[in-house]
């Protein structure tokens, strides 16, 4: 059966700016007006938690941050990110070569519905991906594609992304999603139905008396049920600072 292709605007180019992590010492390009990655990507850098040597693969990686980040933290682990649209897959190339990751951290620029074992040399240990968290037909749609694209599903949809996870998955291997609290029933059906054992939750408060904004979802492929909970992280204080767990979010 033939995959459907999605169907946006021509693309336009867009302007950069450069941000810096960890002291300056990894650096990233993003566009100035399009999608940029917010602290989801970096809460789910946090809890991905890879092994030496691991290999890993990041679904819709937008300008490459979580690999960055990845592989910045553990300079060991070698691996991938997927990316539908072209102009933020060559960006996150270029991100790959200013922090001299190019030949650990290797950017595919397609639909991840086609992806399978061939695309990565065999299946990897650790598949990670902040997903477009919205429905097609649900709320507004952003008027920039690439936005768009990253927020709705319409190039994508989240059983298109456990299904791919499952699919590059060796056995054992995991699976971690960083999705907003309201879609955490979907996230963890879909993992089941794929063969992806939710494992492990741990829901994100904005403030500790606000209800959660997301949950950090992983699951094992093949592994025996069972999910453990684990304490929620609150972001802000009292006074809107960050608080000492989510500080460390941003720590090398």
């Amino acid at each position: 059966m033939k995959i459907p292709k999605y169907k946006t605007m021509p693309e336009k180019e867009n302007a950069l700016t450069l941000d810096t992590f960890f002291n300056g010492r990894l650096k990233v390009l993003q566009e100035k007006t399009g999608y940029r990655f917010s602290v989801d990507a970096v809460l789910l850098a946090r809890h991905a938690g890879p092994k030496a040597d691991d290999r890993i693969l990041d679904l819709g990686t937008g300008c490459g941050i979580i690999p960055l980040i990845l592989g910045f933290r553990h300079p060991s682990i070698r691996g991938f990110g997927v990316e539908i649209q072209k102009s933020l897959a060559a960006i996150a190339r270029k991100n790959m070569q200013e922090n001299g990751m190019e030949d650990r951290m290797r950017i595919l620029c397609m639909d991840m519905r086609e992806l399978d074992q061939t695309h990565t040399g065999g299946p990897v240990d650790l598949v990670v991906t902040n997903p477009p968290f919205r429905k097609a037909r649900s709320g507004r749609i952003n008027p920039d594609n690439r936005r768009a694209i990253a927020r709705h599903e319409i190039a994508v949809t989240l059983p298109d992304v456990a299904a791919a996870g499952a699919r590059m998955l060796k056995p054992k291997g995991r699976f971690v999603a960083v999705v907003p609290a309201e879609r955490t029933a979907d996230v963890l059906g879909l993992m089941e139905a794929s063969g992806l054992v939710p494992k492990r939750l741990r829901m994100v408060h904005s403030r500790r008396d606000t209800e959660a904004k997301l949950v950090v979802a992983e699951g094992v492929k093949g592994a025996r049920k069972g999910v453990r909970v684990a304490p929620p992280l609150v972001l802000y204080d009292q006074n809107g600072r960050y608080t000492e767990d989510a500080a460390a979010l941003f720590t090398p």
